[in-house]
């Protein structure tokens, strides 16, 4: 039984290989050209990323659960016994996995230049947020990541929200 425990913490592991990591920078967006954009921290919320269900997780334990449970005993009894522990070995690697591959992340409510407001959530890397921080936007093959501005940078300017009055006329 212990076999089966490292071949399924195995399978996590290498599921849980892939990071959103805003402090690690993907091989392929190395030396490309990002889009840079300036912008202020209104509100920080911390968040979890679901984990991922890749079916790796879910396969390699299958598999353990189907060679262990059917070397139980032998005949047909082996075959139904496999069975049922490659279905019980694929829940808990599809459990594991997820488990495995889940992150803290923070969700950023900024203000950009122009008045836009967006939100992005990434997971929480070394950098913590605060509201009225100035940070940048780097945009790199459709994946954006934000970090804090050089010391010295002046944060976007924040434009309150219109106020609305009966007539509907702000």
């Amino acid at each position: 039984m212990p076999r089966a425990l490292i071949a399924l913490a195995l399978a996590a592991g290498v599921a849980a290989c892939s990071t959103t990591s805003p402090d690690v920078v993907q091989r392929g967006d190395a030396q490309r050209l990002s889009t840079v954009q300036d912008a202020t921290v209104l509100a920080v919320r911390d968040v979890v990323v679901d984990g991922s269900q890749s079916g790796t997780g879910a396969a390699a334990g299958g598999v353990v659960g189907g060679v262990l449970g059917g070397s139980r005993s032998g005949g047909a009894e082996a075959v139904a016994i496999g069975v049922v522990g490659a279905v019980a070995g694929a829940v808990i690697g599809n459990t594991i996995e997820r488990a495995a591959t889940r992150e803290s992340a923070v969700e950023l409510m900024l203000q950009m230049r122009n008045g836009d407001r967006r939100a992005i959530v990434q997971a929480q890397g070394d950098e913590r947020f605060q509201p009225g921080d100035a940070v940048i936007l780097v945009t790199s093959g459709g994946r954006t990541r934000v970090t804090k501005a050089p010391p010295g940078t002046v944060p976007a300017p924040v434009k309150p929200e219109p106020v609305y009055t009966p007539g509907g006329r702000p």
